[in-house]
């Protein structure tokens, strides 16, 4: 590290998010850990985001950079690139921090050295900054490859990574545009360990122009995603764990497939999981949504 580096780089990618972009700065600034950077990579904006920056870049810690509109990934990379700190943290420029973000993981970190990526829970808003709900995902710690099989349940903006991570593995992949963090997850666990704090870290904001809003696109990106990644990385787990893994990855397909009333796509896809793994309560639980969308699953 260079001398006189902050103890964490924070990387914010931006995109015509001028109407948000304040609001994702002034939660960073007012974090009670204050050594740190902030590396805004602005993609390409054509709104106003230049212009609402500008009052606060005469905050030392903050750094700005402006790039031809290249997509999330590269713009996260040129922040990765740019960024000193021995600790790496992520916010999109739509989304808020909880004061005690930074501190909070440090602290835990510092007293844990064996773990080397922290993340925790997000209480989701609306545009207009209105909380929605703070209903979370399960989420696991330690090697978690088997468990990541199944969903992406690692919030990008409540993590936390240790530079050596980075160092050691690289950053997100340039030509993914709908799943880089989770490819990059996927990446990382099988080296590294994960810990999840059940705290809530950012308030992560719902929009319908969001790419993440598009479900069935996230479906189809995070499929070739974990087929890329067990290609390349076949050891990673064990047979058993990956069959069970898609088997819940095609039933929460088959179910979102059965909401949108997609019922014969619906039933393929809850066959390809009963495929998977039969004897696991999940696919049939699917395959009973299909054809009852309107009651509860059986358990």
């Amino acid at each position: 590290m260079t001398e006189g580096a902050p103890t964490v780089s924070v990387i914010t990618p931006t995109f015509n998010r001028a109407d948000f972009i304040g609001e994702t700065v002034e939660s960073i600034l007012a974090q009670t850990f204050g050594d740190f950077e902030l590396l805004i990579v602005d993609d390409g904006s054509t709104d106003n985001t230049r212009e609402i920056l500008s009052p606060y870049l005469s905050d030392k810690r903050l750094r700005y950079f402006y790039q031809e509109n290249q997509g999330q990934s590269v713009a996260r990379n040129r922040g990765l690139t740019e960024s000193r700190g021995q600790f790496l943290c992520f916010i999109d420029s739509d989304n808020v921090w909880l004061p005690n973000k930074l501190e909070s993981q440090l602290n835990f970190l510092r007293e844990h050295p064996e773990v080397d990526i922290v993340y925790g829970d997000i209480i989701t808003i609306d545009e207009t900054s209105k909380e929605i709900g703070r209903e979370n995902m399960r989420r696991f710690s330690g090697h978690i490859a088997g468990d990541l099989l199944r969903d992406n349940f690692v919030s990008i903006n409540t993590s936390m990574v240790r530079r050596h991570c980075y160092t050691e593995l690289g950053g997100f992949n340039e030509k993914d545009r709908l799943a880089e963090d989770y490819e990059l997850w996927l990446r990382y666990s099988t080296r590294f360990k994960f810990h999840y704090m059940p705290e809530y870290f950012a308030k992560y904001r719902v929009m319908d122009d969001q790419i993440s809003s598009d479900k069935s696109a996230r479906f189809w990106a995070n499929e070739r995603t974990l087929r890329l990644f067990l290609e390349a990385y076949p050891t990673a787990v064990d047979w058993k764990t990956q069959r069970k893994g898609w088997s819940t990855f095609f039933a929460r397909k088959a179910r979102y497939l059965a909401g949108q009333r997609s019922v014969t796509k619906a039933l393929l896809t809850s066959l390809q999981s009963l495929a998977q793994w039969p004897f696991h309560s999940t696919g049939w639980r699917a395959l009973f949504r299909v054809f009852f969308p309107g009651l509860k699953d059986v358990r």
